[in-house]
């Protein structure tokens, strides 16, 4: 893309045949096959892979310190410099830079599911676990690239249309590796149904050396000759301040993810493993965990006060000068552009209790399941769909505030579920409801924080962006179980007594159950939910005052800036 990437004046409105035609483009149906490209592996190595560890006897313990794996995709931000500025030596002149980069992870995802096929994990563990990681690692990298090259091919107005195409085949993608492996591993075991997965990502690499080349890739350069500093020294400098990066990483990824296990191994022992997971408080050591590895990671990357080395250029540099750039770019509205970004999707990101939610209705697990993995994800993908068509036809800033109203409007679809007791319509209304909003506010911010970015620092920004908008969603849906049962309580004896009025006409065996484990009445529970989803709701309706501010403020401070510097 440009240098500026975020239009200042809104583009004319395409006609509905002109959207249509940018997913028929060569663009878009090569990022099917990479968004295909990049689900494929991240299912089979954070979900399928769960089931053939518990079929080879290993326990439920062992099989939960594989999820550990995905801390990569919270980092991707800390190895997406180097994406953005190493180049690979021939495939980058075939192929160019960001295609390169595609298939050199590719090719290393195929060889890690292809070596795990080979391997007993009864036997082979230690062996397993770290092609797991390497493998997950890898599938991090390569969506950075497929980021990066989907927002270098193609102007802000595409990018709706792209990111549906990218989410289609992600999704597509993560259905098939939730079923085929199993049906395979069923008939012909395990190891040749991973086998087999190996060849899949060779779509991957046909979408890749079919996608179109994007525009030259500018590497901004680092320039740190001028430093005199022996190079056993470099060296060792080297070493200590990424060893310090690991340990950071450690710490941020163990806040992210919830779960200190690995950390506990090198201190803290079992007392801080279980600190950590320990309700309702362990979520504030989380999020200091994450703040204190966040801290470390910066305070490894400084450059040390007084004295130039070239590991503290570099470092400070290809770290910093992204985050240095955007901030001087949106000078005046940055802070409220980030604000938006860790805003927007928290509503979303909250509902992490919504099996619990049906089973205490009375649902069945067949009537969950139909309406949640059959429709549920065609809802999804018709939102996806919508999202991109709306980027494409309104613009970017009105497609942010429209997303940004159906969050909420989708949340309180479920409040009025809850209020209707038990019945199967409704379900299925609410759950397609949700899906559908879900998939245009995520189409609409994908293609706002792609916008944001800038040539040279693509991956990085962006892996920053994307990063950034699921961590607060992350630590404040640890408090979703402990909201609804307070608000349960405060509806059977306090302030939210008013709510059980609502349930005056629902069948008294709804969340009956559910309520005597509390120790509640079955109307005080459901009124502990809608109070809950009430709650979520009003998360959205600070999403749609940023978003309302961010749309106002952005383009006036960036045709000031155009201005500026015309008459300079």
């Amino acid at each position: 893309m440009t240098e500026q990437t975020t239009q200042t004046a809104a583009p004319p409105k395409k006609s509905i045949a002109g959207v249509l035609s940018i997913f028929g483009e060569r663009r878009a149906l090569a990022l099917l096959g990479l968004g295909f490209a990049s689900g494929l592996p991240y299912m089979l190595i954070f979900d399928t892979l769960s089931l053939w560890l518990r079929d080879s006897g290993l326990s439920l313990a062992v099989i939960g310190f594989f999820s550990l794996a995905t801390l990569s995709f919270s980092l991707k931000f800390l190895w997406a410099p180097l994406i953005d500025r190493t180049k690979i030596p021939v495939l980058h002149g075939l192929l160019g830079h960001r295609r390169a980069w595609m298939l050199v992870c590719q090719a290393g995802i195929m060889l890690g599911l292809w070596t795990i096929s080979t391997l007993n994990p009864a036997t082979n563990l230690g062996l397993l676990a770290a092609l797991a990681v390497l493998t997950g690692f890898l599938t991090a990298s390569q969506d950075i690239v497929i980021d990066a090259w989907r927002i270098e091919v193609a102007d802000a107005e595409r990018q709706g249309p792209m990111a549906v195409a990218v989410q289609w085949g992600y999704r597509g993608a993560m259905v098939m590796a939730g079923a085929v492996p199993l049906i395979l591993a069923e008939r012909f075991g395990w190891n040749f149904s991973y086998a087999l997965m190996a060849l899949a990502v060779l779509i991957g690499v046909a979408a890749t050396l079919w996608a179109p080349r994007e525009a030259a890739h500018t590497i901004r350069p680092i320039h740190t000759d001028d430093v005199a500093q022996p190079q056993a020294l470099v060296v060792l400098e080297w070493l200590a301040r990424l060893a310090i990066i690991a340990f950071g990483a450690l710490i941020l990824g163990s806040g992210l993810a919830g779960d200190a296990d690995l950390l506990s191994k090198i201190v803290g022992g079992e007392t801080l493993a279980e600190a950590w997971k320990a309700k309702p408080n362990g979520v504030w050591l989380q999020l200091i965990g994450a703040l204190v590895g966040l801290g470390v990671i910066v305070l490894a990357a400084w450059p040390i006060p007084g004295l130039r080395t070239k590991p503290g250029v570099y470092l400070s540099t290809a770290l910093g000068s992204p985050l240095k750039e955007f901030m001087t770019r949106f000078s005046g509205v940055a802070g409220l552009i980030l604000a938006a970004i860790c805003i927007y999707r928290v509503s979303d990101f909250v509902l992490n209790i919504m099996n619990p939610f049906y089973r205490d209705m009375g649902f069945s697990l067949t009537e969950i399941a139909e309406i949640r993995k059959v429709f549920g994800i065609i809802a999804s993908m018709i939102g996806v769909f919508l999202g991109g068509v709306i980027v494409a036809r309104f613009g970017l800033m009105k497609a942010l505030i429209i997303g940004a109203f159906a969050q909420p409007i989708s949340n309180l679809g479920f409040a009025v579920l809850a209020v209707s007791g038990h019945s199967v319509p409704m379900l299925f209304a609410s759950i397609c409801l949700d899906n559908i909003c879900g998939g245009i506010a995520g189409t609409a911010l994908i293609a706002y924080m792609s916008s944001l970015t800038t040539a040279g620092f693509t991956a990085t920004q962006y892996a920053l962006f994307s990063s950034l908008y699921a961590l607060p969603g992350k630590l404040v849906a640890s408090q979703s179980g402990r909201i609804v049962e307070a608000s349960a309580a405060a509806a059977e004896h306090g302030a939210l007594a008013g709510l059980k009025g609502l349930f005056a006409r629902t069948p008294p065996e709804t969340f009956a159950a559910a309520g005597a484990k509390l120790g509640v009445s079955g109307q005080a529970m459901g009124a502990g939910y809608v109070a809950f989803f009430i709650y979520t709701a009003l998360i959205g309706v600070a999403a749609i005052i940023l978003s309302f501010l961010v749309a106002a403020r952005q383009p006036k401070v960036q045709a000031a800036k155009a201005a500026a510097e015309a008459t300079a």
